[in-house]
């Protein structure tokens, strides 16, 4: 029988029902122990993988040891989602083997990897909306008793859990799976991945979300498993990440590996030279855009997470907005948009005052916002790359009540050529892209849009070094044609090297505002962190204007 709410679908996302649970329904083997350190090892030979029009991995040979922590790196494209897949079981290699403790193995679909002590953690885990966080990380093995769910033991072994690694605090287990942020979603399928024995573990992208204290917690539980002789693969774009934590990186580029080296042997500049085929100029070129007018304004707004936010945009500027998971960055942006509602306040564009109850007012006055959660919130993944990217100017496009499809391919093509979007064309299925070029997506669409203002939330999330440095030059131009740009990242480097100034919150406030010249790190940090809110804050942004 199914858990209450799982027969319905989430509005917009996954149906995670009976196929689902019964996906999951298998228990991989008992916890890795001392006597099996040296056996979890796995071998893949000459592995190929060819889609229509691409060929995602040609002849890929690398080992996953025991024991170990190895790092696959590379542009998006170049292969790693493609890897991750095979080793999950929802892809078939065309040619090669696997072997896994010396026996070849085949995994025929997810729950035969599960079976065989093979998980993998993607970057946007799945969620259950319409249950709990406790049936969220039991799915498909609820403890029970005379025949019904024991909650009460299946609550008291998550808070058990949560407490042995640290998380107890960032997850309360009373929250639905729809009311979980993109933190707290890590953090339940990692939970559910820990509950059972685990033999090679692949972390996608797992940082994305999480505050540099849930990092800390993150890696030290990692270390943990690789004490323990888990085999464990970490995909990231973060190189500083790779060299604290990996023992070796595995380079991949256009589907080939070509390189595979001791972390403590190669350096982070070497890394992305192999990652992308030439050398990337170091730093940020940010261009001042000097005859700014005020854009956009804020005045003691109020809404359900937020207190007296003041704050403004001047056009062809950068805002950076820091802060912790948590500090009400994202729902501002939500509330600027029309997604959420203030309470009080007032929103000024071009020194008139606005009242946005929904994102296609937001959209017709000229305000555009890329989302953090871009599966969610942000892209209709079974439509393609032409519809997604389109869809906020059908308006513009129309002629006649007629969509002008000719005009509609050639703008958008040019958006993705422009963004180096790896797809074989524009009608590709959104989710069949990796994350990557799923963001580029969702920037392709704004970028059509050319609005006034242009909020983007975490907008590198998930993005290889070398499209990075794209956007961030691309960020610069469009600043320098006079959209005002609010930038919401949590790296700090980002934030630094881009934004003209920044506001730091915390707890739904705006706790300092830091011009490009004043702001470090350690500034920042001491006020997202709550330490020293006045010291070298300049003044609260309401107090500064």
């Amino acid at each position: 029988m199914l858990l209450p709410g799982l027969e319905q679908a989430h509005p917009g996302g996954v149906d995670l029902g009976r196929e689902y649970l019964a996906m999951v329904q298998t228990t991989a083997p008992s916890a890795v122990t001392e006597d099996t350190k040296q056996i979890n090892t796995l071998k893949m030979s000459h592995v190929s993988k060819a889609f229509p029009n691409v060929r995602a991995l040609d002849d890929v040979s690398l080992e996953i040891r025991a024991g170990e922590v190895l790092a696959f790196v590379g542009e998006n494209g170049a292969g790693k989602s493609t890897l991750l897949k095979i080793l999950s079981g929802d892809y078939q290699p065309d040619a090669g083997t696997i072997t896994l403790d010396g026996e070849e193995v085949s995994f025929s679909n997810p729950s035969s990897a599960r079976k065989a002590g093979i998980r993998v953690i993607y970057q946007e885990p799945e969620i259950i909306p319409w249950v709990g966080v406790p049936e969220n990380i039991w799915v498909g093995e609820l403890p029970k008793k005379f025949g019904f769910i024991d909650r009460t033991r299946m609550n008291e072994m998550v808070e058990q859990s949560l407490k042995e690694f640290g998380f107890e605090n960032q997850l309360p287990i009373d929250l639905m799976g729809y009311e979980l942020s993109s933190a707290q979603r890590q953090i339940v399928e990692i939970m559910r991945t820990l509950k059972s024995g685990v033999r090679v573990l692949a972390l996608d992208e797992p940082t994305s979300s999480l505050s540099d204290e849930e990092v800390d917690r993150l890696f030290a539980l990692v270390r943990k498993l690789r004490n323990e002789g888990v085999a464990l693969v970490y995909v990231s774009h973060r190189l500083n990440e790779i060299k604290r934590l990996c023992d070796r990186v595995a380079i991949l580029r256009d589907g080939q590996l070509v390189a595979v080296r001791d972390v403590a042997d190669i350096s982070e500049n070497e890394i992305v030279s192999l990652m992308v085929g030439r050398e990337l100029s170091g730093g940020y070129q940010r261009h001042i855009v000097q005859d700014q007018k005020r854009m956009l304004e804020v005045k003691n707004l109020n809404s359900n997470w937020h207190h007296d936010i003041n704050f403004y945009v001047n056009s062809g500027e950068i805002v950076g907005f820091s802060g912790l998971v948590g500090a009400g960055r994202s729902e501002l942006a939500k509330v600027i948009f029309g997604v959420e509602r203030k309470t009080s306040g007032q929103v000024l564009l071009e020194g008139k005052e606005i009242n946005i109850k929904h994102p296609i007012e937001a959209i017709a006055k000229g305000i555009g916002f890329a989302p953090e959660d871009r599966k969610r919130e942000g892209l209709i993944l079974i439509r393609s790359i032409l519809e997604n990217a389109s869809i906020a100017i059908l308006r513009q496009l129309t002629r006649f009540r007629f969509i002008r499809r000719h005009l509609e391919r050639e703008t958008i093509t040019g958006y993705v050529e422009k963004l180096r979007v790896q797809t074989p064309s524009v009608e590709q299925e959104v989710g069949k892209l990796s994350g990557g070029n799923q963001q580029k997506v969702v920037l392709a669409r704004w970028l059509a849009v050319k609005p006034k203002v242009l909020i983007l939330d975490e907008p590198t999330r998930g993005i290889d070094v070398g499209a990075k440095a794209e956007i961030y030059g691309l960020l610069d131009e469009l600043a320098n044609q006079g959209i005002a740009i609010i930038l919401i990242s949590s790296e700090l480097p980002e934030i630094l090297g881009l934004s003209d100034r920044i506001y730091v919150m915390q707890n739904g406030r705006i706790r300092g505002e830091f011009s490009r010249e004043e702001a470090t790190e350690e500034k920042i940090l001491a006020l997202a962190l709550g330490d020293n809110l006045s010291a070298n804050s300049g003044l609260d942004a309401a107090a500064a204007h």
